[in-house]
């Protein structure tokens, strides 16, 4: 089984997760269905397609059929199952992979065309966390990007700088990817675990 495979499969995987996020903030903000479904695609796609139209590219959801089915099915699945999915303690991890991969997918797409570090992980960054963040602004919650010092873009940009690094120093595409996946992923379990937190103001 090829590393694209493997990659392509676990992309599908994050875009479903991602749309359980939105779904079960609507249900709790008590959407109808139509609401669930539209905020589960921000999260999904909203990261994505800002850092397409940012770079000049084709938005990459426009001729995924799949992956817009599998934004649907997220929302559908969090309207109907909302209560257990609440309680289903995985999700936070499979969240943090959706969040890993994302970020590394758009280090990856930014460094293909060429630019510096500074995109590259601002493309990132925004990749993983820009979705959930319009989610929680439409859905009038406090971003989670920005609560109290939580690891969640810090550990994007955390992954997309390994991914740049290694990128920088001409180690093979797949090492790049995956050590990138890997920072950002290990960051955001330390910060599940163990409530590691940036340090906040104490003015």
């Amino acid at each position: 089984m090829s590393l694209e495979f493997l990659l392509f499969f676990a992309d599908r995987i994050g875009v479903f997760v991602f749309a359980i996020s939105g779904g079960v903030l609507a249900v709790r903000k008590q959407m109808d269905m139509f609401g669930v479904i539209v905020l589960a695609f921000l999260p999904a796609f909203g990261g994505g397609t800002l850092r397409d139209l940012l770079l000049d590219q084709p938005v990459f959801w426009l001729d995924d059929a799949p992956a817009i089915l599998l934004a649907i099915a997220g929302g559908l699945t969090a309207f109907w199952f909302s209560r257990p999915l609440n309680e289903f303690k995985p999700l936070r991890w499979a969240d943090a992979f959706g969040m890993s991969l994302f970020a590394v997918s758009g280090a990856a797409k930014a460094a293909a065309l060429d630019y510096g570090v500074m995109v590259v992980v601002i493309m990132g960054v925004m990749t993983a966390s820009a979705g959930g963040l319009m989610r929680d602004v439409v859905a009038n919650e406090e971003p989670l990007v920005l609560k109290e010092g939580e690891l969640y873009a810090t550990a994007a940009f955390a992954g997309t700088l390994a991914y740049w690094g290694l990128s920088w120093l001409a180690a093979p595409e797949p090492v790049c990817f995956l050590a990138g996946l890997a920072t950002a992923f290990i960051l955001r379990g330390m910060a599940i675990i163990f409530g590691l937190k940036l340090p906040i103001s104490k003015a």
